[in-house]
């Protein structure tokens, strides 16, 4: 049984394993892509019946763009078809749809479905979801780093002002907390270059037996109940923990 009290203000998904699982069953990558949409509706749709306020999904990242041209071609198709067909439903939800990377690399067309689905849900007040499109953590980084550069050159701040968050606040996912919960299916356990800077006390979530066309809402239930029974110190010490919690 959930705490609806002690539930993560933000969760991350890297969904890995779409291509192995398709392979599984004797079929081409693109197949696993596309039942991975269903994964997709029904985390979303979970996420927002819970009342989770932020929701960042891993989609496509810039180390992607490497893959099989082929592939690369199916997912881009794929990202359109998906973003026409589904965000009526998340606007009609109250569903906010965002995107961090490099969007401008995207093909035209998947870049104006983004953009008008983006516009459309713009003002819902519900879950905000994030599509991590042609994004590297570390590209962000280095993206804040030199918009404040920029600005100390400027003189509109001082070396002295740079702290946390200053630079959180040039970050993609300014508007969102820091991730309080990382999954990730396929049996990999790595970051693969996503949120570093937010994931900094993220409770960690490995899912070595569920590839992401599997992943369902007793899956995320699952990850949910094992990140409230963690102890989340951020540094401190149990005791400390529990003589704050008791004050």
């Amino acid at each position: 049984m959930l705490d609806k009290s002690n539930l993560p203000r933000h969760i991350a998904v890297i969904m890995d394993g779409n291509g192995r699982w398709a392979k599984k069953q004797g079929a081409m990558r693109i197949f696993g892509h596309h039942h991975g949409i269903r994964s997709v509706r029904e985390t979303v749709e979970t996420c927002a019946e819970l009342g989770i306020q932020y929701l960042t999904l891993y989609t496509f990242s810039t180390e992607n763009w490497g893959r099989p041209k082929l592939e690369v071609e199916g997912i881009m198709q794929l990202l359109v078809k998906t973003i026409r067909e589904e965000v009526p439903q998340l606007h009609k939800n109250n569903v906010r749809l965002k995107s961090i990377g490099e969007i401008n690399d995207l093909p035209k067309k998947a870049r104006r479905e983004l953009l008008e689905a983006i516009d459309m849900t713009k003002e819902n007040t519900g879950l905000t979801l994030t599509l991590a499109l042609s994004y590297s953590g570390k590209w962000e980084i280095i993206q804040a780093t030199k918009q404040i550069a920029e600005q100390v050159k400027a003189g509109v701040i001082n070396v002295e002002d740079v702290n946390e968050q200053l630079f959180a606040k040039h970050l993609a996912t300014e508007e969102a907390p820091d991730v309080d919960l990382l999954i990730r299916t396929g049996g990999d356990h790595r970051i693969s270059n996503y949120l570093l800077w937010q994931i900094a006390y993220a409770e960690l979530i490995f899912m070595d037996d569920v590839f992401w066309p599997e992943f369902r809402a007793n899956h995320l239930y699952e990850a949910i109940y094992s990140y409230q029974n963690r102890e989340r110190r951020f540094g401190k010490t149990s005791e400390q923990v529990v003589a704050t919690q008791t004050a």
